[in-house]
């Protein structure tokens, strides 16, 4: 299939764009800063990066559904000042209302801008039968599979008739296979001209869907959110996944984020940081698992990232915290888009239960500043104990509550496993009864 022309003329116009999150006591989250992008007619484009880095509230600043700190927002032409009628916007959570049927859930849209009934029903017919879901008009959301109701938001975006349309990780509550027949039935009809809009901008944190998919790659990176690459896909459609350059573009990919960032080095800590670091939740059976498959064959030590991601079926967002966290606690480098365990990486892979534990634990108190903060407190208090709120006091010092909460709970999880100390849920209290 050929792709449409694409000309130069710009449908959305974001320059300078930033947006901070105001937290109450603590100082503002700038969570987008200087973020410049055109999106043009006939044209896909992807942001593509980790969680946090602000896409997904770039996407509602350009639907208007929240203004920016600072910056401009234009489509076609026009400042945008609040919910942008040239825009329709699809969501990965389905969002219906489950009390309407199909039919009713498409309509809703036409009903609240005011279009007359029997036009109304026509369009949202139309709509219905454009995403393949006809036959299905009466039915209710709780009759239909995952991928059938992210059809119907699919519908009810595009029965307006959007210039743009904006997908927020659209296939990322989907199966595999449903994501797959979604992804190929959405981009049959917008290559047979069949949807009524100009252009669309998606939100994924799958890089193989963002090279699939589209025209153009912008890639986040977050502390704030901004821009550190746009990529071009100048393959014919359809793409093959295991077509070389395909393949090619996919390494770049992950290449770029996984670039290391200078930082000061510090002694005994992970560069640049301390014990505010936020933590992600990351589960020591997940980093077990990740540094077997990396230690035994056909890896032997070193893997490629996509390949792994493709074999288990992992997103960025789901792969990167593993590694990163190995990284972390120094069995494991991560860089140009390979994983290579460090001599106690392989140690670990091949010990047993009780050796495993000595040496989590050793890396633990060398590499994870908040996990040794803990252990020094309750050694020196007579009692060994301390609540978990002088803890959370302290991070929230430097994060959020969700962000310090998180932390705080794979401190205590991590530490758990390492026999390092002890933690009641009910009290919220540490100690060291039952260490190792």
């Amino acid at each position: 299939m050929d792709a449409p022309v694409v000309s130069d003329h710009p449908l959305v116009r974001v320059e300078r764009l930033r947006h901070l999150y105001h937290k109450g006591a603590v100082s503002d989250l700038l969570v987008l800063d200087d973020v410049n992008l055109t999106l043009k007619d006939n044209e896909i484009v992807a942001l593509l990066g980790r969680s946090g880095s602000g896409k997904s509230t770039l996407l509602r600043i350009i639907a208007g559904l929240m203004p920016p700190s600072g910056g401009d927002v234009e489509i076609d032409g026009k400042s945008v000042s609040g919910p942008a009628s040239e825009v329709a916007m699809v969501f990965q959570s389905f969002a219906l209302f489950p009390w309407l049927s199909v039919l009713e859930n498409v309509e809703i849209g036409l009903e609240a801008i005011g279009t007359p009934v029997e036009e109304r029903r026509s369009r949202a017919l139309a709509a219905i039968d454009l995403i393949g879901l006809d036959g299905f008009e009466t039915a209710y959301p709780k009759e239909l599979s995952g991928g059938m109701r992210q059809r119907v938001g699919l519908a009810r975006a595009l029965v307006v008739h959007p210039k743009v349309l904006l997908m927020d990780e659209p296939f990322s509550a989907l199966d595999v296979l449903t994501a797959e027949t979604l992804r190929t039935d959405l981009l049959d009809i917008w290559f047979e001209g069949r949807m009524p809009i100009q252009s669309i901008l998606m939100v994924t944190h799958n890089i193989e869907e963002a090279v699939l998919m589209c025209d153009r790659i912008l890639v986040f990176d977050a502390n704030p959110g901004h821009i550190v690459a746009e990529i071009k896909v100048d393959l014919p459609q359809p793409r093959d996944r295991q077509d070389p350059a395909f393949r090619d573009i996919v390494e770049d990919i992950y290449a770029r984020l996984t670039l290391k960032k200078p930082a000061p080095p510090r002694e005994g800590v992970f560069p640049g940081m301390g014990i505010n670091m936020v933590l992600p939740s990351v589960s020591t059976n997940r980093l077990a698992g990740l540094v077997e498959m990396v230690d035994a064959p056909p890896y032997d030590g070193k893997a490629d990232m996509p390949e792994l991601a493709s074999e288990l079926h992992l997103e960025i967002d789901d792969l990167f915290p593993i590694t990163e966290t190995l990284q972390l606690l120094r069995f494991a480098e991560v860089e140009g888009g390979d994983v290579m365990l460090t001599s106690a990486g392989r140690q670990f892979a091949t010990a047993d239960l009780e050796e495993r534990k000595r040496l989590f634990a050793q890396h633990l108190l060398s590499y994870v500043p908040l996990v040794a903060h803990i252990k020094r407190i309750l050694d020196e208090r007579v009692t060994h104990r301390a609540p978990a709120r002088r803890f959370l006091d302290e991070l929230e010092d430097t994060m959020s509550e969700a962000y310090a909460e998180q932390t705080l709970r794979t401190a205590v999880a991590w530490a758990r496993y390492a026999e390092l100390l002890a933690y009641d849920e009910t009290t919220g209290v540490f100690s060291l009864e039952n260490p190792a």
